[in-house]
Formats: structure tokens, C-alpha cells, sequence
């Protein structure tokens, strides 16, 4: 039996590992004014640890494509699994290096995880590929929302913020085993003695294509990332009491669930997915503005506009590494450059904003920043949303073409 025959089996594996790829990073941004006051450590200090688990997702999802390679993509993503288990675990310990070495293992398991996923989707589904991955961002997103909306219920629950932080590890434990014990394995990819590679990743980095979809990626999680780290912190600015700022960002992660899972279906109504970018970004531009920016009594519209906006951009950019691709293979691949080159970038937004908070910066010159993102990411959507196709040849060479049609659903 193939994984094929399973692919109801396979969903369910697929939502319950998402679940797994964003509470270690969203559970941390309510805490880090508790953090900040038991370990004494700086906002410079506690820029970079929000920093790292991105710059780690960076580094370490261009890794994917050879850990399936060598064990397979279902044994490589158990790796993952557990990596992120340790490195939740690493941070009961509560202190500043363990805080950062737990960090990095969580970055680590989850650029890894999160880049093997896609290219099993389009495997595991190929003729619903784009709306499946709405499905796992949707995953992704109500994690998300659970490790903010939680993080200090549950850290005063079990005594304490390191206590907090590490109880994610057994829904992550939970995760590796169903995924070890109901997800069958394809054997890895065995090449003869002797094998000289197709340079199908240099290839591929000649295609400007692979960089749009990379720098779309960079940009928009830039945001994403900045909001897990740092929104509490600038409502608390703002005037808002802890917990209201903690529950104001889980709500609008929560909200993302429902662009996560739409956006892919607004994506089908037209030929290629401008449009539909065009949309997610302004409101994750209108939503911001509304919380930092515009008075109290504007703050549910900002959350329900930054939910939708961050939710459904997230959940396109990830379609698009689908979309973008003619097969499974490409797909890993670009899943590995996209998510490796973008999350790279986007480690600069979250450390930026805590340099920006070391000097003191107003919520009105963070704001510009933001919004100056955002621009850049709709420039760059405006080529990756076009409706084009990495494709390769016999001989191992990669082109763009025009992408075929799609049947509509």
C-alpha cells in the first residue's frame, strides 16, 4: 500500500504536523515582557531571539530537498518533528543561552518540516494541490492562534513562563508519533555510483521566476514575523494592558483560518493570482494601520483586517510554490529556495523592529517601515502572480513557460 491509496489518512497527517509549525514561534511573543524582566536581558537581546527561529528557517529549509533525498521525505520530516520537540523542551531550562539554543532548534525542525510539506501535497494530491495547501496553512494558522492566544493562560497555569513555553512540546510529540506510526514510507531516492547532479538548483536560480516567488515569500513572512514578535509589545505601547494585547493577536491569527483556507479558491477565480494578492496585501496594510495607527474603537476592524490579509498572503505565497511548478520534485525544490531565501530575508523585519525599539523609535516610524514592506512585497507579487511554470527537461534543464489551464472545480 502506497500513500497514495491514503489520502484522507494523509490529510489529517498533514493538519496535525501544521499545527505543530507555529506556536513555538507565536507562543513567544506574549512572554517577552516576562522574559525581558527574569532574565534581564535587553530589547536588542530580545530582538534576536525572535530573529533567530526565522534567520533558522532560512538556513535550514534549503536543507530539505537532500534530507528526503537521503531518507525520505516522510523519515526526514520526523526528524523535523522531533527537533522541534528538543528544542521546546530546551527552553524550560530559562536561561538566555538555553532560550536561544532551544530558538535555534525550533527554527531548525521547522524550516525543515514546513519545506518538506508542500512537495508532498503536490504528490500526495496533485489535482487539488493548491486548495490542500490552503487546507495546511489553515493548519498552520490555527496553531499560531492557539500558541498566542494560550501562551500566558497556560504559562500561569503550569507555574510560570518557561513551563509555558515548553508544554508545546507534547503536541509536538503527539504529531511525531501519529506521523511515525499511520504514514507509510517511500524509499529514498538511490543514485548510482558515480552520479553527477543535473545542477537543477543553479538552474533554477537562473529563473527569475524562482525569485519573485523567493522575495514575495521574504517580504510578506517579513511582516508575519514581525506581528509574532513584536504586535503585543507596540499595543502595550499603545496603552493596552498585556493580556489584551496577547488576546488581540491571537485573534487575529485566528482570523487568518478563514482567508488561509479561502484564499486559494479566490486565487481559482482568475487567471493568474495579482488579483487576489493585490487584495490580501492591502488588507494586511489597512489592518495594520487600524491598530497602530487609528483609535481604540478601530482596533477589531484592524484585527479582522490583519487576519485576513496575513492569512490569505501567507496561504498564496505557499500556493504559489505549487502553482508555479510542474511536478512534485520542482515543487520540493522551489519549496526549499522560496522558504530557505525568504524566511532569510524576512529574519531582518523582527530583528529591525527591535533595533528600531532599542532607539526608541515612535509607533509612527515603525509604521512607515511596515507599510514599506508591504509595498515591496506587492511589487514583487506582481510578477510571482502571473501565470507562469518552472518546468524541466529531459536533459535536466529548467524553463519558465505559460502555465496550463486548470480545470475549474
Amino acid at each position: 500500500m502506497t500513500p497514495r491509496t491514503l489520502p484522507w489518512r494523509f490529510l489529517v497527517l498533514m493538519v496535525l504536523v501544521g499545527l505543530n509549525l507555529r506556536p513555538a514561534l507565536s507562543s513567544l511573543a506574549p512572554l517577552l515582557a516576562r522574559i525581558q524582566q527574569d532574565t534581564g536581558m535587553s530589547s536588542l537581546a530580545i530582538g534576536a531571539l525572535t530573529t533567530l527561529p526565522v534567520l533558522c528557517l532560512g538556513l535550514f529549509a534549503p536543507m530539505a530537498p537532500r534530507l528526503a533525498r537521503q531518507f525520505g521525505p516522510e523519515r526526514a520530516l520526523s526528524v523535523g518533528l522531533a527537533v522541534i520537540a528538543a528544542g521546546l523542551l530546551m527552553r524550560w531550562v530559562a536561561t538566555p543561552v538555553a532560550l536561544y539554543v532551544g530558538t535555534l532548534l525550533v527554527g531548525a525542525g521547522i524550516g525543515v518540516s514546513g519545506a518538506l510539506l508542500p512537495g508532498l501535497v503536490k504528490r500526495e494530491l496533485p489535482k487539488g494541490a493548491d486548495l490542500m495547501t490552503g487546507v495546511y496553512t489553515m493548519a498552520l494558522c490555527l496553531g499560531g492562534a492557539l500558541g498566542a492566544g494560550l501562551a500566558i493562560p497556560v504559562s500561569e497555569l503550569l507555574g510560570g513562563w518557561p513551563e509555558g513555553l515548553a508544554a508545546w512540546s507534547a503536541l509536538a510529540i503527539v504529531a511525531l508519533i501519529a506521523w511515525e506510526c499511520c504514514m507509510p514510507r517511500t524509499a529514498p531516492e538511490r543514485r548510482p555510483a558515480g552520479y553527477v547532479s543535473s545542477g537543477a538548483t543553479p538552474a533554477m536560480l537562473r529563473q527569475p521566476l524562482t525569485w519573485h516567488v523567493t522575495l514575495l515569500m521574504g517580504s510578506q513572512s517579513s511582516i508575519a514575523y514581525i506581528v509574532f514578535g513584536w504586535l503585543p509589545t507596540l499595543l502595550v505601547q499603545r496603552g493596552y494592558g498585556e493580556a489584551e494585547a496577547g488576546w488581540l493577536m491571537g485573534t487575529s491569527v485566528m482570523v487568518q483560518l478563514i482567508s488561509a483556507l479561502g484564499a486559494p479558491w479566490l486565487a481559482r477565480l482568475g487567471r493568474d493570482q495579482r488579483p487576489a494578492l493585490l487584495l490580501v496585501l492591502a488588507s494586511t496594510a489597512a489592518g495594520l494601520w487600524c491598530l497602530l495607527m487609528a483609535g481604540p474603537e478601530w482596533k477589531i476592524v484592524g484585527v479582522i483586517l490583519l487576519g485576513l490579509g496575513q492569512g490569505g498572503s501567507f496561504s498564496l505565497a505557499l500556493t504559489l510554490i505549487v502553482l508555479r511548478t510542474a511536478d512534485s520534485k520542482l515543487a520540493g525544490r522551489l519549496s526549499g529556495l522560496a522558504q530557505g531565501g525568504g524566511y532569510a530575508l524576512a529574519a531582518l523585519g523582527p530583528l529591525g523592529v527591535g533595533i528600531l525599539l532599542e532607539f526608541e523609535a515612535s509607533l509612527a516610524t515603525i509604521t512607515t517601515t511596515l507599510m514599506t514592506v508591504l509595498a515591496i512585497a506587492l511589487i514583487f507579487a506582481m510578477f510571482a502572480g502571473r501565470e507562469r511554470q518552472l518546468i524541466q527537461d529531459a536533459e535536466g534543464g529548467i524553463s519558465t513557460r505559460a502555465a496550463p489551464r486548470r480545470r475549474r472545480a
